[in-house]
């Protein structure tokens, strides 16, 4: 991604300017540029700076609400080649733990999942745990993907993730988000069958065969 073209492109998002995000976005499409390219170097790495901006007082919080809702919008531009890809029979579940209500990263990683071939369901934000699984039971998915924004909602994930684990034994966890920036990963990993990605590159590429 042309440094120049991201600068362009964050400013406007830092500003609200929709149109001009819009504009970037089906410029990108309309050039074939991989999906890929504009998930990991230009919405994630677009909304990881947000974060770090807002956790420095650099923006409000109106600001960084307003740059994952635009983000949010974006995405659906580029669904009808998100979910174009020819399914190869394997199925998950992306939710984000209780009382996490960022959940754009979760839907990013349901994408990937798609773009994969994968048949993904993504639960959303603040899914309650009984919930969580009775989908898993009516759905059987292959992996279970968790997502965590909020260090604090750390101890409901590790419990989602253990009660997961003792009613499915077999079912393979993935985990990640900005949270655990701060650490926790361990203590995940000490629930078997977890595995740990720091980015979306690192996720994706587990896919691949």
């Amino acid at each position: 991604m042309d440094e120049k073209l991201y600068q362009h492109y964050f400013d406007a998002l830092i500003k609200g300017d929709k149109a001009t995000c819009n504009e970037i976005i089906m410029d990108l499409l309309d050039k074939d540029v991989d999906i890929r390219t504009i998930y990991i170097d230009l919405f994630q790495r677009s909304l990881y700076q947000v974060g770090e901006l807002w956790e420095r007082n650099k923006i409000s919080v109106a600001t960084e609400h307003l740059a994952t809702a635009i983000t949010e919008g974006l995405l659906g531009l580029l669904y009808p080649r998100v979910f174009g890809a020819e399914h190869n029979g394997k199925k998950a579940v992306v939710s984000c733990a209780v009382n996490e209500y960022h959940q754009i990263g979760g839907k990013m990683v349901a994408d990937i999942f798609e773009i994969n071939g994968w048949d993904s369901h993504f639960l959303g934000a603040n899914t309650p745990l009984d919930s969580l699984l009775e989908h898993i039971q009516e759905f059987q998915p292959d992996v279970l993907a968790l997502s965590l924004s909020m260090y604090s909602n750390l101890p409901k994930l590790l419990k989602t993730t253990d009660t997961i684990r003792g009613n499915y034994l077999h079912l393979d966890i993935v985990f990640g988000g900005q949270a655990f920036r701060w650490g926790g990963q361990d203590d995940m990993l000490k629930i078997l069958r977890t595995q740990y990605f720091p980015s979306l590159i690192d996720f994706e590429n587990s896919l691949k065969p």
